[in-house]
């Protein structure tokens, strides 16, 4: 047996605008809307994760898992600069309680891409007032991690944040069809960052990291690959790594690699395996991201806060899974300090600018129903947990 470190945590993972339904309020649910948007499809109900959040921790955790990561919808909670809604703050915090309830330890998100309509209205990450807002908002959700939650993610992805910034919709979230990133919102979301884990410092006990989207670069080879390879992965990923050293621990958010020229990134080739996302089928990214993030963070314990695939074969999902956890344990054995894993995603979800369409999900949902129906990889990944370990 492969055995994972005792106190492991076994968990999957959401986001609140992928699977709440209706929030209306956020700057995402206006790009939806715009006419002529390159959106596939509004996000609308989701999966109405919003009242049937005890239903996907029970079936999470009668399947075995120990863990969810969800997020909270700044826009909900915060829907006028300034107004904060207690009503909001308890459903969030009921949540949190849900969890304890069925057994699951809460890793809580606070950003998770989404931002209120009038932050986005305000500048978004380029107002100067940014990181003082972040950490107003900050302020006002301790009731919710002040107690029962050891682990908060302040902000989801802060690399793909700075490359999206520019307001373009990319249809495919990783390097070829991102632009570079801004550099300004990057510092802005390192500001933020920062000035959030001061306020949650408060909390006695917890525990606090941004994630990162690593994204397993490799060079091609070819003549000026290396150094364009070297200086395209450091302002996409290894400064953000980089800014996690004195942190609590870092995500690590693996699924895919890219390679990259002497131009810079490639499109995925044609004669390898793709996801429904059109993103090659690599198990190894995980283990790749994993070690990237501890050398560069200077040992800063890891938690791997998404890993999956879009697939509507599920025996292909177990064996991504197997193949990435396979890497995770041999870079735990190596002496990485891993935290736990949580999986991408507990449900089919709404895959932004994608739609509905990639299911990367270890729950299946009817989009007219809402009936849950757990795929075979939810039992799988179940008693991976419960054994704490894969067969040799």
């Amino acid at each position: 047996m492969l055995t994972f470190p005792k106190g492991f945590l076994w968990g999957a993972a959401t986001a609140a605008h992928q699977i709440e339904g209706n929030n209306t309020n956020n700057d995402w649910w206006v790009k939806e809307h715009t006419p002529g948007t390159a959106i596939v499809e509004p996000s609308g109900d989701a999966m109405d994760s919003y009242h049937r959040y005890r239903e996907d921790m029970k079936l999470l955790a009668d399947a075995g898992l120990t863990s969810y990561r969800f997020s909270l919808e700044w826009s909900r909670i915060e829907p006028e600069p300034g107004f904060f809604s207690r009503a909001e703050i308890d459903h969030y915090r009921r949540m949190v309680d849900a969890a304890h309830e069925f057994g699951l330890e809460p890793v809580v998100s606070l950003l998770h891409f989404t931002v209120p309509q009038w932050m986005f209205a305000r500048g978004f990450w380029r107002n100067p007032e940014a990181p003082s807002l972040f950490a107003r908002f900050t302020e006002a959700i301790v009731p919710i991690v002040s107690e029962g939650v050891e682990y908060v993610c302040t902000i989801n992805e802060p690399n793909i944040a700075a490359m999206l910034a520019g307001g373009e919709t990319a249809s495919n979230l990783v390097a070829f069809g991102l632009p570079r990133p801004d550099l300004a919102v990057a510092d802005a979301l390192l500001a933020s960052h920062r000035a959030s884990r001061e306020v949650l410092s408060s909390v006695s006990g917890l525990k606090t990291g941004w994630t990162i989207a690593t994204q397993a670069f490799h060079s091609t080879g070819e003549p000026g690959a290396d150094e364009t390879l070297r200086d395209y992965r450091y302002s996409s990923d290894d400064w953000y790594l980089e800014n996690a050293r004195g942190d609590d621990f870092v995500g690590v958010q693996a699924y895919t690699r890219t390679f990259i020229g002497p131009d810079g990134p490639l499109p995925v080739s044609d004669d390898v395996e793709t996801t429904l996302t059109g993103w090659e089928f690599f198990p190894p990214a995980l283990e790749l991201g994993v070690r990237a993030a501890w050398e560069l963070s200077e040992h800063v314990p890891v938690m791997v806060t998404e890993n999956g695939i879009a697939t509507a074969d599920d025996e292909r999902r177990i064996d991504y899974t197997d193949g990435a956890l396979r890497g995770l344990h041999a870079a735990i054995a190596d002496g990485i300090t891993v935290l736990g894993y949580q999986h991408w995603s507990a449900l089919d979800n709404y895959e932004w600018a994608s739609g509905f369409r990639p299911t990367f999900g270890l729950i299946a949902v009817d989009r007219e129903s809402f009936v849950r129906t757990p795929k075979p990889s939810l039992a799988w990944l179940g008693a991976v947990a419960q054994n704490n370990g894969l067969p040799e």
